[in-house]
């Protein structure tokens, strides 16, 4: 009995509801009511709609979910909290969330802060007009803020129309920087950026700081005159740096120019170690890929290849090289690695980097002989190192299937991947170490001062390498918040006090910082010891 009265309660429960009706105080709120998906329809649901999809602010993904998205920051009239207009970013309250980015960056930038603190006093930079086009990161706001609170003005344009971070610019934006930037930027948005980076009103650049050579490009093409008060120009790409000697070739180069790309800190570190950690960053974001077994070719074994080699051979990739340099040739075969001409093995490929900063390493014949998934990606300057303008034409098909994917499909249904359009990929599509650009940054920073504050006469209308001395006084900047280890050798076994007197001695012959500690053991009969730099 007991049961069959529970069964009776249950269902005229369940009727009740069923009969219930749900009131709504408009007809708006009934309408939205209705938005909220089956189950069969959440894959529908666009990521705007989530506040979590507009909470990451890496270069990757850099917030673009927003009601105006459609409208060019071109259209749009925007100021800032100090009544400024002279700039164009994406969204100008985003720079709340570019602060927060900057903040974090500077946590490990320790040789940046450094230079920034000890010669913010003396402002070695005062007078100085600096105009640059580089990647808009957080790493990179910290070197204009710098260069800044060294004494310079600054105007920022971006020199990769996808590496961007919006609420970066916005930041740089806010606190007074001129910034001509946002992520997704069309080829005339580009050029027009840099323009407006130039061509203003009462502000002459006297100063460049350039990456890839396309503002230097565009300063000698539309402004020639501007070089009449250029003291130098500072280029940090490879790309930028063969344009600039072929100016020096053709006596065309009217100013100095410091070859940074080529110092031996930028080619170390940033060359090596950055490419070595974002390339697989930058592939596992935009295609999920596994590495092991997969076959990759990577063509050029400069640092960048190296970096990337070696990378995808830890994680079992099958990595071959193409190389037209003997010396790298030779080194990628000492580092046990197969050099191979691309046409031969382009059809047995899973992955094609290109890392040369050369134009058409990847050509149109080639693409057309890869097999279907391969996926193509660019790690090298320039967007010319693969013929993306070749698959262009009517008979191929371009789906973009996420941000900064495309599928390019073959009339035969053959798909080749497309990452970033044959541009940058780690700055487009994932991010870099941020110690290691503290490393460029500050070399860049250290190559301006040079520049700028040199007698006349010093440098002569030439290419010049940044002196070696300087780029490595700053791996002898302490830091706080780490420790940096490195080692001594005796040439005969000795006391714990008299190889620690001994590496006193050797640690000031070679500029060591004043507040340099040695710590460490060694035994009786050690002739290795192991010291920090605190």
């Amino acid at each position: 009995m007991s049961r069959f009265v529970c069964f009776l309660c249950l269902h005229c429960a369940l009727f009740y509801l069923g009969a219930l009706q749900i009131q709504f105080a408009n007809a708006e709120d009934k309408q939205e009511f209705t938005k909220y998906p089956t189950k069969a329809g959440r894959r529908s649901l666009s990521r705007s709609i989530s506040q979590s999809s507009t909470d990451s602010y890496s270069s990757a993904a850099s917030y673009t979910d927003s009601s105006d998205d459609e409208t060019s920051p071109r259209d749009k009239a925007q100021v800032n909290t100090h009544g400024s207009s002279d700039f164009c970013v994406k969204n100008i309250k985003q720079a709340e969330f570019g602060r927060r980015e900057i903040e974090i960056a500077e946590q490990d930038m320790s040789a940046l802060i450094s230079l920034r603190k000890r010669a913010q006093g003396e402002k070695p930079l005062a007078g100085a007009k600096i105009v640059g086009c580089t990647h808009i990161t957080a790493q990179t706001a910290v070197l204009i803020e710098t260069l800044v609170a060294l004494g310079a003005q600054c105007r920022w344009t971006a020199c990769n129309i996808y590496s961007t971070q919006n609420e970066v610019a916005a930041a740089l934006a806010e606190t007074g920087v001129p910034v001509f930037a946002w992520k997704g930027e069309s080829e005339d948005d580009f050029w027009w950026c840099i323009d407006r980076c130039v061509n203003t009103e009462g502000w002459q650049a006297n100063m460049i700081l350039d990456d890839g050579g396309d503002l230097t490009h565009w300063v000698y093409k539309k402004y020639p005159s501007v070089f009449k008060k250029v003291r130098g120009i500072v280029e940090e790409s490879v790309t930028g740096v063969h344009r600039l000697y072929q100016l020096s070739k053709a006596g065309k180069l009217c100013v100095p120019a410091m070859n940074v790309n080529d110092s031996v800190t930028k080619q170390k570190f940033d060359n090596l170690y950055c490419c070595r950690e974002s390339i697989l960053d930058g592939l596992k974001r935009t295609t999920d890929i596994m590495f092991g077994g997969k076959q990759v070719v990577v063509c050029g074994y400069g640092e960048v290849g190296k970096g990337c080699c070696t990378a995808l051979k830890a994680l079992g990739a099958i990595v071959c090289i193409t190389e037209i340099d003997p010396i790298c040739a030779l080194q990628a075969c000492m580092d046990g690695f197969r050099v191979v001409k691309l046409s031969e093995v382009i059809r047995q490929m899973d992955v094609v980097i290109t890392c040369t900063g050369n134009k058409n390493v990847v050509t149109r014949e080639q693409l057309d002989r890869m097999k279907n998934g391969c996926i193509v990606c660019n790690m090298g300057h320039s967007n010319t190192e693969i013929d993306v303008a070749s698959l262009r034409s009517p008979e191929l098909t371009w789906e973009r299937v996420r941000s900064q994917v495309d599928h390019i499909i073959w009339p035969d249904g053959k798909r080749v991947v497309l990452l970033a359009e044959g541009r940058l990929l780690n700055l487009s599509c994932s991010t870099v170490p941020t110690f290691v650009l503290s490393i460029t940054a500050t070399t860049q920073a250290l190559a301006l001062i040079e520049l700028f504050n040199a007698p006349e006469g010093r440098y002569k209308q030439d290419v010049y390498l940044l002196p070696k001395k300087m780029g490595k006084s700053q791996l002898c900047t302490p830091c706080s918040s780490s420790r940096q280890f490195c080692t001594y050798q005796t040439s005969m076994p000795t006391s714990q006090n008299c190889l620690t007197n001994r590496l006193s001695t050797w640690a000031s012959t070679r500029m060591a910082p004043s507040n340099l500690i040695i710590t460490g053991r060694c035994s009786p009969t050690s002739r290795l010891f192991i010291f920090t730099k605190m």
